[in-house]
């Protein structure tokens, strides 16, 4: 079930269904929601997306109220999450999913939000994008980067397929802290690009979360299909290589492995602590014994900028090979 393509003109409506971080930067969220609106959209922000209540941006109720809202109101055509965090998959149990069905829009954010992009894209067949939020990406000194910016026009305003993935030309992980220095554009660095762990060839709809978000579906009627997928999967600079090949042997333990196409990993931050004693390479390798699909590492998505758009259920073929190099292409457009 595809939504409506996005036009200019048409109205953006803000959620925070998991960390209250708009609460506490204010200016940040505001320069994000102006980075839509030069971007020539009318933008409506939730009753309660910039409170706090505890660790999470108001009750269960207030998130449940604003997303049930955004969904309801006929003038948005799409809803993006201020930001990630950790209780997002709080909401599954209590959306109104004939709702959503019946009224199919837009819905995008990352990290955490992934946990309601998979489970809603799992109860109702509707495309979900993993995607630039408002605050990390929008909320940027001078709005989206050129590449994130070039990725989210491709993917939610055009309603031809949407064709090959290439890498940035750049990347940057630089911190500035949030309305205390972040008053010019990050440093980046060159990209050196997408890189083949396992070549091969792959083709079917994209599924694309956060790894430990996704695993927190384990288990319940909000854990999406895996057959055939394209895999992609990301997680952010708080975690470990310890902590990544304990979810990587997760997915092959439930079985996932068994039934994907192909698996895309997106680029992590240094943080992280990838190195040469404790390598990502070697991680996925263990995790993928036995298996052929391909393996692709270090694409432009996840925790550091800038990022593509990935349409969970639109069709993606990926061909990696030592003589033409990965070629990943979403044959579809993800909007109509």
């Amino acid at each position: 079930m595809k939504p409506d393509k996005l036009k200019p003109g048409d109205t953006i409506g803000i959620v925070s269904p998991s960390s209250p971080v708009a609460f506490y930067c204010p200016n940040r969220l505001n320069r994000g929601i102006n980075a839509l609106e030069n971007m020539g959209f009318k933008v409506i922000t939730g009753q309660h997306s910039r409170k706090r209540t505890g660790h999470t941006a108001g009750s269960l109720n207030n998130r449940l109220d604003d997303f049930h809202h955004m969904i309801h109101d006929p003038d948005v055509k799409a809803i993006i999450a201020t930001i990630g965090g950790y209780n997002s998959h709080q909401l599954l149990e209590e959306l109104d999913y004939s709702l959503i069905s019946s009224h199919p829009k837009i819905i995008m954010g990352y990290s955490d939000i992934t946990a309601l992009l998979a489970g809603i894209h799992a109860k109702t067949n509707l495309i979900t994008f993993m995607g630039p939020a408002i605050m990390p990406q929008f909320g940027e000194f001078g709005g989206l980067i050129d590449f994130t910016y070039h990725s989210f026009v491709r993917t939610l305003m055009k309603d031809t397929p949407i064709g090959m993935i290439n890498s940035s030309d750049h990347w940057t992980e630089e911190h500035l802290s949030w309305d205390i220095d972040d008053s010019r554009p990050r440093a980046t660095v060159p990209n050196t690009g997408m890189k083949i762990l396992k070549p091969g060839h792959a083709r079917g709809p994209i599924l694309a979360a956060n790894m430990g978000t996704l695993l927190l579906l384990a288990g319940t009627p909000y854990l999406p299909s895996f057959e055939g997928k394209i895999l992609c999967l990301e997680d952010d600079e708080s975690e470990h290589p310890s902590t990544i090949d304990r979810y990587v042997t997760q997915f092959r333990q439930m079985g996932i492995f068994d039934q994907i196409s192909g698996l895309i990993i997106g680029r992590f931050h240094s943080n992280v602590g990838f190195n040469e004693e404790d390598s990502l390479q070697e991680l996925l390798q263990n995790a993928t014994r036995g298996y052929d699909f391909p393996v692709i590492y270090d694409a432009d998505f996840g925790h550091t900028d800038p990022m593509i758009v990935l349409p969970n259920g639109v069709m993606a073929s990926l061909q990696a090979t030592e003589e033409r190099g990965i070629l990943f292409s979403i044959e579809e457009s993800a909007v109509q």
